[in-house]
């Protein structure tokens, strides 16, 4: 009786402080304490490193306005500091597109005036990603071997919707490390929207050579072989034979120079006014019938 009475208190001791100090700690719950927690306040970060690094996860967690703030920070700090004016671009367009919508759902929308002359602002998720295209050359001029760079240059450019220098900046990150798949996939997104589809064909089928479960290139790559059949299909087989033919004649009009005659006016004449039928003339007057 007293060995049962004594495990008993035995278990009840060990259940109360398992109570008290909580559930065994494990790896996963060692991760969690260890990730570190963001500042209180943006302006007591000193290091921009820091600050681009909690603000990349306040924004992935949704909290984009207190992400700008902290991110606005760190380029105050490193105003050289590339990836957090980029993020900037990105929590800056996600206000934006949610006010646009917020706009559209108004019943009385308001307008900007027709005749006004002021120019519109431009949008701060376009300040920042035109800074970002300006940090990154920076680098670039730095190390004219920094794929990583030219990478992200060309990225910046995308979202300003300058095409062609983002697959200019997406091609040079491609020659410097042939074997990223991202980089084959970010430029053969950007030459579909150039309408460079066999080229886009050639970089996608690339990608999906280093990384056969990349999704997203192969969603690309269907793309482009759509556009590619398109524009495929609009050049009849034809059309080349009565092309050349075209400019053959062009040429020999050309040739012929001043002895050919101005064509001839193909313009409608204005229709005469009508007009009573004469009388008919005199039987003297009038023409002979076979």
């Amino acid at each position: 009786m007293f060995k049962v009475l004594a495990s008993m208190v035995l278990f009840a001791a060990a259940a109360f402080f398992a109570a008290c100090s909580g559930a065994e700690p494990t790896a996963e719950n060692a991760n969690v304490a260890a990730e570190p927690t963001p500042l209180a306040n943006a302006a007591d970060y000193t290091d921009a490193n820091l600050a681009l690094a909690d603000g990349v996860r306040v924004l992935e967690n949704g909290e984009t306005e207190r992400a700008i703030e902290i991110l606005n920070r760190a380029v105050e700090i490193n105003p050289d500091l590339a990836e957090a004016y980029f993020r900037l671009g990105i929590a800056h367009s996600l206000i934006e597109f949610r006010d646009q919508m917020a706009a559209e759902d108004r019943v009385e929308p308001t307008e900007t005036p027709a005749n006004s002359k002021e120019k519109p602002a431009k949008p701060q998720s376009v300040l920042a990603f035109e800074k970002a295209v300006e940090a990154y050359k920076k680098l670039i001029d730095a190390n004219a071997e920094d794929h990583n760079a030219y990478y992200n240059l060309g990225r910046s450019y995308n979202k300003l919707n300058e095409d062609e220098d983002a697959a200019r900046a997406l091609r040079q990150a491609v020659k410097l490390n042939p074997d990223d798949t991202e980089y084959q996939q970010e430029l053969g997104a950007v030459l579909i929207k150039l309408a460079k589809y066999s080229e886009a064909v050639g970089v996608l089928k690339k990608s999906l050579e280093i990384d056969a479960d990349n999704i997203e290139a192969l969603e690309l790559l269907e793309k482009a072989e759509a556009g590619q059949k398109r524009v495929s299909f609009t050049v009849m087989p034809g059309d080349d034979k009565r092309n050349a033919n075209s400019n053959a004649n062009a040429a020999a009009n050309t040739a012929t120079g001043s002895n050919t005659k101005p064509p001839a006016n193909t313009a409608k004449p204005p229709e005469p006014r009508p007009t009573r039928t004469p009388p008919p003339p005199p039987a003297a007057n009038r023409p002979r019938s076979n």
